[in-house]
């Protein structure tokens, strides 16, 4: 999926509970993007956006970074229905704890069906539909998700290496392909609640993520 332009829109002070951040804002332009919905045609061009979180020293060593997808009902409400939020919190933990590393925050949400239609998935799931199923049931794919932004994002921040926080594949997949090296694979695997029971199981078994 290629991009017109990838540019940076913001670079502020971010103090937080884990320490200080650099919060930067980024922008990209998408070409003839794959259509994500079987009824809605993609429009010539996409923005997509992202925000960086950055701290410390990311380029004497391999920092570690966490590609985190926006996910409103988690990150924000604390839903129990997934593990987004324990996993946000973890990465800007391990970060903290390193004294450097990047936060990439993707807008997203739904895995990219948008946060409308997550609410509607989540209703079929009430139903009995696994996290997949119901997504391909409201005529989506069952991930619209794409990594190529944070790949540009890493190369403009000028760090051609990685240390990756996550549980997916297709990210340490994406980036590799993209020209960044991912020289080692951090686990993202938090603690479960009866709640997200399913919700994993259908990422291990039908996504290939690498949890328990």
């Amino acid at each position: 999926m290629p991009f017109l332009a990838v540019r940076k829109l913001a670079d502020a002070d971010f103090p937080t509970r884990w320490g200080h951040f650099r919060i930067l804002g980024f922008e990209g332009v998408v070409a003839n993007p794959e259509p994500c919905n079987d009824v809605t045609p993609a429009p010539a061009t996409r923005i997509e956006s992202a925000v960086a979180l950055v701290m410390g020293d990311i380029h004497s060593a391999p920092p570690i970074v966490r590609i985190h997808s926006q996910c409103l009902t988690g990150d924000v409400f604390h839903s129990l229905r997934c593990d987004c939020h324990d996993q946000l919190h973890l990465a800007l933990r391990t970060i903290s704890e390193a004294g450097s590393g990047i936060l990439l925050y993707e807008q997203q949400e739904g895995r990219g069906i948008g946060l409308m239609a997550k609410l509607r998935a989540y209703e079929l799931q009430d139903n009995g539909r696994d996290t997949i199923e119901a997504n391909l049931e409201l005529g989506y794919k069952a991930d619209c998700r794409h990594f190529e932004l944070p790949a540009e994002i890493l190369k403009l921040l000028k760090v051609p290496a990685v240390r990756l926080i996550t549980n997916n594949p297709e990210k340490v997949e994406a980036l590799e392909v993209a020209g960044v090296r991912v020289v080692e694979r951090l686990s993202a695997v938090v603690a479960s609640d009866p709640n997200s029971e399913f919700y994993l199981q259908t990422k291990r078994e039908k996504m290939g993520h690498l949890v328990g």
